[in-house]
């Protein structure tokens, strides 16, 4: 056999060879009957910066893991079977050995392009500390029609300059159980406030123009919950706004707290638009906050918020 002929044989067994590693949707069963048992193994078993999509099927169970997603892993969809039957948990808390709030996370994202959907994401540890269950890092990550269980400090959106979009979700919380740094929209999601405490506690840039907007939510609590905070200032210039949301009678006429430091007034930027429902007091609100006019409410659309030094509108 002639060597051009050898060589190209050569390429093709490779070629063959490489096609048959590359495998675009993996299952992962607690009984054993998937590809594997545990979502981290899963996460291991994918290719570093992949120009192609896995999609990673969980099975209905309760995986009690620790899972971090590392800055190498790409273009990851993470699928549940059912939202309320397909549960990731963990329970530490701050107080644990010192730990820390920021060491407490169930799932830690550091990889971009990632998206979540129809699971649960639960931090089921005591009341005795912050206790995160989402600790996101990464830019560009979808969570659609999955629950987030916590109490205080349930998700941490950890990086500045990243992007997060959370569609039909259900969070709760006691206490700042939405803060961080980063750029969200939270689109349809139920809200749901187990303390009388604060939502929010954004921690925005000050160049950073959008930081947490939520459009459409359903603002709930629990039984005798009547004192609960639209959100405070994690860090000056936090930004926040509630557009078209429902709120229950749980939410405080005032609004918005200061995290008493009145400095904090002069650079919070936070904002409502058409909010309805009992726990909608325009009048009443701290006159450092803002309602918004139906002009400058258009400049809310996907597009706008996600754009920074690229163009994402991947909020489905």
């Amino acid at each position: 056999m002639e060597l051009r002929t050898l060589i190209l044989l050569f390429a093709l067994l490779l070629s063959t060879a490489v096609k048959a590693q590359v495998r675009d949707s993996l299952i992962v069963t607690r009984d054993g009957t998937g590809d594997y048992r545990t979502v981290q193994e899963a996460i291991e078993s994918v290719r570093a910066f992949m120009d192609y999509t896995v999609t990673i099927y969980i099975r209905n169970g309760v995986y009690k893991e620790k899972l971090v997603i590392p800055s190498w892993v790409k273009n990851v969809r993470f699928v549940g079977e059912d939202p309320e039957r397909t549960i990731i948990t963990y329970d530490d808390h701050a107080n644990i050995n010192k730990m820390g709030t920021f060491r407490t996370y169930t799932v830690k994202v550091e990889g971009n392009d990632i998206t979540f959907e129809n699971l649960t994401i639960e931090n089921n540890a005591a009341q005795l500390g912050q206790a995160v269950a989402l600790h996101t890092e990464g830019d560009k990550l979808v969570f659609i029609n999955c629950r987030f269980l916590g109490n205080q400090d349930t998700i941490f959106t950890g990086a500045e300059g990243t992007r997060l979009c959370f569609k039909d979700c259900y969070i709760e919380g006691t206490t700042d159980f939405i803060f961080g740094p980063s750029t969200a929209l939270f689109e349809n999601c139920t809200i749901y406030s187990k303390r009388n405490s604060y939502i929010t506690a954004a921690s925005t840039p000050a160049e950073s123009e959008f930081g947490y907007v939520f459009k459409n939510c359903t603002l709930t609590a629990a039984p005798g919950v009547d004192k609960v905070y639209l959100g405070r200032p994690w860090r000056p210039y936090a930004a926040t706004v509630f557009i078209d949301c429902e709120m229950g009678s749980h939410i405080v006429g005032a609004g918005w707290h200061n995290w008493n430091n009145p400095e904090n007034e002069k650079t919070a930027r936070y904002g409502e638009y058409e909010s309805k429902g009992p726990g909608a007091n325009p009048q009443e609100r701290v006159e450092w906050s803002h309602q918004l006019t139906k002009k400058e409410v258009q400049k809310y659309t996907v597009e706008n918020i996600f754009r920074q030094e690229s163009d994402w509108a991947s909020c489905p």
